[in-house]
């Protein structure tokens, strides 16, 4: 368990908090691309880390994310006017470029000095494999741009959605993280003892600490197959990596063997934006429109499954999504239907049942395979110390985790995994 000083440690985000400042060390998932989908569009109202921003593509295509509020009298920049390359607030003409620079003071005097001397707060922007990053922290800080492995494969092997959750990040990130209750919250075929999650639903957890964060291996015993060991990774503060490349008998098969894994990315202390990506392991593994519709459909976050505007899933707390009670007894441990839906119905109540969105885990009882979350706490209650004390925090780092990958598979009985996946853990793109 953590004490009540750690639980507010790790999950407040706001600036002057620890966790908020060691937020502000990374390099942030914003947007996807596809939210600011032309130049000199409509501008769009964001919050990340509790700031409330404007983001907007200029008329160059260069992305600006800028204070919500305009510095001459605090108007709200949502209504300003996206037009020759800067947003013009149109409660006194007062216009900025992406970089924050005022470019236009129309109510002053022709001869007047004050726009040099006049900005609106921004923050840099990188754009790169369909998603929008921000930077928010200090400028001599800034770390090199992110490079993860699946922002290298093409468009045609890559995807990347957003879903909305309605709890804190922690809650949230922790669940991906924990590899144990796939056997039960995701045991969607009640009897069915094929797959090698229901076959061992015990897994034995190794955890190796790297520059980026950790990896960490889930044995479990597929009986006369061997061992089905998956290498997950954990990126820093907020990723989580995982393979999907073993055919599991009896399991939906995977057409294509593929990595994929979520960013989650605090909106504030109570919500949650998820970033999911999929990424072909290699050049023959393609992700055409029709498989990648399937795959999001079986999370639970098809197009179908949620609203395109605020990305929340339509099966939510407020219809206890849709839990089908029958289903439960008959076919379906949880009764819910989506993969990442059944994890949110657990993430978004845990904070209990008054509406809290923070857990309180100062009640909690871990075991053994808890160890990735423990792991997991102790860098980040590590790093906002290094933070505090003036030290670069782990992971920000881009060559660190540029050429880390997942793999999962079978591994025959007194064989090393190490030396079994060796080659493929090894970066295509």
């Amino acid at each position: 368990m953590l004490s009540e000083a750690d639980n507010v440690r790790l999950t407040r985000v706001s600036r002057g908090t620890p966790m908020g400042e060691l937020m502000r060390r990374y390099w942030q998932p914003v947007l996807l691309s596809t939210e600011l989908p032309e130049n000199d569009g409509a501008p769009k109202r964001i919050k990340i880390l509790n700031e409330e921003l404007i983001a907007f593509r200029d008329t160059n295509g260069k992305v600006g994310i800028v204070d919500a509020f305009c510095p001459h009298r605090r108007a709200p920049m949502f209504y300003a006017r996206n037009e020759e390359c800067g947003l013009r607030c149109v409660y006194h003409g007062w216009k900025f470029d992406a970089d924050g620079k005022c470019v236009d003071l129309p109510t002053e005097p022709a001869t007047s000095k004050m726009k040099d001397h006049i900005s609106i707060k921004s923050y840099p922007t990188y754009e790169k494999a369909g998603l929008i990053f921000a930077y928010l922290g200090p400028k001599e800080e800034m770390p090199d741009y992110p490079n993860y492995e699946w922002m290298r494969a093409p468009a045609t092997h890559r995807h990347v959605s957003k879903t909305y959750e309605a709890c804190n990040w922690l809650q949230a990130l922790e669940g991906g993280l924990d590899t144990a209750h796939s056997s039960y919250l995701h045991n969607n075929k009640l009897g069915d003892k094929k797959e090698f999650r229901q076959r061992d639903r015990a897994p034995r957890l190794d955890v190796e600490r790297t520059d980026y964060g950790y990896y960490y291996v889930s044995h479990r015993n597929a009986n006369e197959d061997g061992t089905y060991v998956r290498v997950y990774q954990y990126v820093m503060p907020w990723q989580q990596m995982r393979a999907n490349v073993q055919q599991n008998p009896g399991a939906r098969p995977n057409r294509v063997p593929k990595h994929d894994g979520h960013i989650w990315v605090p909106i504030d202390d109570e919500q949650t934006f998820v970033y999911n990506w999929m990424a072909g392991v290699d050049e023959n593994a393609r992700l055409d429109p029709e498989y990648v519709e399937q795959a999001e459909k079986s999370a639970g976050r098809g197009s179908d499954d949620l609203d395109p505007i605020t990305f929340k899933l339509k099966k939510n707390p407020g219809n206890d999504y849709m839990i089908d009670r029958q289903m439960q007894k008959t076919s379906n441990f949880t009764g819910i239907v989506g993969v990442n839906t059944q994890d949110f119905a657990l993430q978004e109540s845990m904070g209990g049942a008054d509406g809290r969105m923070i857990c309180d885990r100062t009640k909690e009882n871990l075991g053994s395979s808890d160890k990735a979350i423990i792991a997991m706490r102790n860098l980040l209650l590590e790093a906002t110390r290094d933070v505090e004390a003036g030290k670069k925090p782990r992971g920000t780092d881009a060559k660190t985790h540029g050429a880390c990958r997942p793999h999962d598979g079978l591994v025959p009985a007194g064989k090393d995994w190490r030396e079994q996946y060796a080659e493929n853990l090894v970066c295509k793109w």
